[in-house]
């Protein structure tokens, strides 16, 4: 897509991290904008420093993971818009930490409502009308370098991280074979400096007590490091970006963690016992 001003792009998860950064970069290219977050008073202040900088936008408080209230964001976007040319499914959470045998069904139903459903969403909600529409889209599904790999004490995470890319996967064979003008990029970014690590603000419940799972607290501590020193959300964006114009599917932002992909895959290919990854094993060996 070489051509950026004038679209219309769709962004969840737009109030804060790398959907706040997409939307900025995106307004600086002429994209119009529909911002969908749950959290209302950080997307005003997103809205109105768009707004600010002459970006045209739409602000719609909504929960990812829930359907009836995707329905009607959409609607309005496509009000709005007449047709959203991109497609960003960004909003996602940390979900717990520690083993999973130790994980709540309210854990691992929060996770995989806002990972893997908010992104099935917006796709069923928002590519029939692109696709009749006979123009030019693109669709980018944020999983990470852990929809990749397997690193231990974050199942939740990691499972709808790998079911991001595969979905991604199937919908650009899908896109292909309907000969629609649509592409698709899968975002698997490393430690970007975002609040992913503090998601638990924006649970329905109450977080159970780390009690029954002593590696929680140790594990979030850990996670909030990593993130704390990753890369600026920004750059990120500007990956996003670039992976546009090119029509680039796989978004890879770390590219010294690549060969912790390919370990993994030798070990698929070998019928190997999935080792341990040494950053992990340091942590928690």
């Amino acid at each position: 897509m070489e051509q950026l001003s004038g679209r219309a792009a769709w962004i969840t998860g737009a109030a804060s991290g790398i959907g706040l950064a997409l939307a900025h970069r995106l307004a600086d290219e002429g994209v119009r904008l529909a911002l969908v977050d749950v959290e209302e008073a950080a997307l005003q202040q997103a809205e109105a420093a768009l707004r600010a900088k002459g970006a045209t936008v739409l602000a719609i408080r909504a929960d990812v993971s829930n359907a009836e209230a995707m329905k009607a964001a959409a609607a309005r976007a496509l009000e709005a818009f007449g047709v959203v040319h991109i497609v960003c499914n960004n909003a996602g959470v940390g979900g717990g930490g520690g083993p999973m045998w130790l994980m709540s069904e309210t854990d691992w139903k929060w996770t995989i409502d806002v990972n893997l459903h908010g992104v099935v969403h917006g796709i069923r909600l928002l590519l029939p009308a692109l696709i009749a529409s006979g123009e030019e889209g693109h669709v980018v599904n944020t999983a990470s370098i852990a929809g990749v790999t397997s690193p231990p004490f974050m199942a939740p995470y990691v499972a709808t991280k790998h079911a991001v890319v595969a979905l991604s996967e199937c919908l650009a064979k899908e896109l292909e074979l309907a000969h629609a003008k649509v592409a698709v990029s899968v975002l698997c970014p490393g430690f970007v400096r975002t609040n992913i690590a503090t998601s638990e603000r924006n649970r329905p419940e109450a977080a159970p007590g780390a009690g029954d799972n002593p590696l929680a607290a140790k594990f979030g501590g850990a996670l909030r490091q990593l993130v704390d020193s990753g890369i600026a959300a920004e750059k990120v964006a500007e990956e996003i970006v670039r992976a546009l114009r090119e029509k680039r599917f796989y978004i890879f932002t770390h590219p010294e963690m690549k060969p912790g992909v390919e370990h993994r895959m030798k070990q698929i290919l070998d019928e190997q016992t999935p080792g341990i990854d040494p950053l992990f094993r340091a942590l928690f060996g």
